[in-house]
């Protein structure tokens, strides 16, 4: 129960950072949106359940790499930390940045035409796979729970659950966004929305460059 109470912050923390950057919808997110609204629901989802499968690959290469870094050389984790910390406030300016914009939330839809279930969720993987700052992203946020000291459920908890996370956010998504109204409740919020990402953010990295563990 102690090691529970010990760890619980960090893998709440992270959990916390990744729902706030889902609710900045990104190009994956908004290319969801638009395949909702231009072709289904059903094509929608496909196309969610793609992007999820993506977030789970990063997160069990970014768990297990940062993994194996602390493992081969525990100083590691200090530049880990600066790294994340300073990654976490550039994300923290942008959301701020984007909060002064007045743009609404412009829906994408992908180029090729319409595709099988199959295969809009192999589009989603690719795309979710083949961004590049997911990467840098997902190491950042994972940072906020992991330590090179951490056990091994530390850090199949974190994957665990962002990915279940990731699953249902993103299907939410194709399926709430389906329809105009929605997008023009959440673009009424989206101002707030990034303040209160900004604001996370913000504290999250400085809690990195400040963390002594």
């Amino acid at each position: 129960m102690s090691d529970l109470l010990m760890w619980l912050p960090g893998i709440l923390m992270s959990y916390a950072a990744f729902l706030l950057g889902i609710a900045s919808p990104g190009p994956n997110v908004l290319a969801i949106i638009g395949t909702s609204m231009s072709v289904g629901r059903r094509s929608g989802i496909s196309l969610a359940i793609g992007v999820a499968a993506g977030s789970f690959c990063w997160a069990v290469l970014s768990v297990a790499g940062l993994t194996a870094l602390f493992a081969a050389y525990a100083p590691l984790l200090t530049a880990i930390k600066i790294f994340g910390g300073f990654y976490l406030l550039w994300l923290a300016y942008k959301a701020f940045k984007s909060a002064t914009l007045a743009h609404d939330l412009e829906a994408r839809t992908l180029s090729g035409g319409s595709r099988s279930a199959a295969g809009y969720a192999l589009r989603g993987f690719t795309i979710q796979m083949s961004n590049p700052k997911a990467v840098l992203a997902w190491i950042a946020v994972v940072s906020l729970g992991l330590h090179g000291d951490a056990p091994l459920w530390v850090g199949i908890v974190i994957v665990v659950g962002m990915s279940l996370l990731s699953v249902g956010l993103h299907i939410l998504y194709a399926v709430a966004f389906s329809t105009t109204t929605m997008i023009g409740i959440y673009s009424r919020a989206r101002r707030s929305i990034q303040a209160t990402l900004g604001t996370f953010f913000g504290v999250a990295g400085l809690k990195l460059l400040l963390d002594e563990t």
